[in-house]
């Protein structure tokens, strides 16, 4: 597990942080672009761990990573999500070829060095994990802010799926 509280906010952090080594490094890589995008670019508190996703396109079980981050903001929920993806293509991200997301709940899909991940915005508690107890705690809002999430989870890109054969149903 990775934490990381962007410089301006170590100071309102206790100095009790206890930073575990990576368990697999080879696994977290997928997740370090997506890691420094929310601390550095975004200014959110984030905390990135292994994570193993069940893949509907292959039926395994792939070895990736997740990324917890909390930031805060005076725009609306919407307003903020839109600014967020903007950077996000910024940036250098790009769809995946076969994104497979939900963009009617902000969920979306996107590729970088060789890493695919997908951006889940959220307001409120939502995952219920430690790690999301971790970041929202390092940022608090002020008057007038709000707290936002984002759950990240990448794995190793991956080619786009096979079209869905002809009177198949597709997913």
């Amino acid at each position: 597990m990775r934490l990381s509280i962007p410089r301006a906010m170590l100071a309102a952090v206790s100095m009790g942080v206890f930073l575990p080594a990576c368990a697999d490094a080879q696994v977290e890589s997928h997740c370090i672009q997506a890691h420094a995008f929310l601390v550095e670019n975004r200014d959110m508190a984030a905390v990135t761990e292994p994570f193993t996703l069940d893949d509907w396109r292959t039926d395994q079980s792939v070895p990736g990573c997740q990324v917890t981050a909390a930031g805060v903001t005076r725009r609306s929920a919407r307003d903020e999500a839109i600014r967020f993806f903007d950077a996000l293509r910024e940036e250098g991200w790009v769809r995946t070829p076969d994104p497979q997301d939900a963009p009617g709940e902000s969920s979306l899909r996107f590729r970088r060095d060789g890493s695919d991940c997908l951006f889940s915005f959220y307001t409120g508690g939502l995952l219920g994990t430690e790690a999301e107890a971790t970041v929202t705690d390092a940022r608090v809002p002020g008057p007038g802010e709000r707290r936002y999430g984002f759950h990240v989870m990448c794995v190793p890109a991956m080619p786009a799926a096979p079209p869905p054969r002809e009177g198949s149903a597709s997913r």
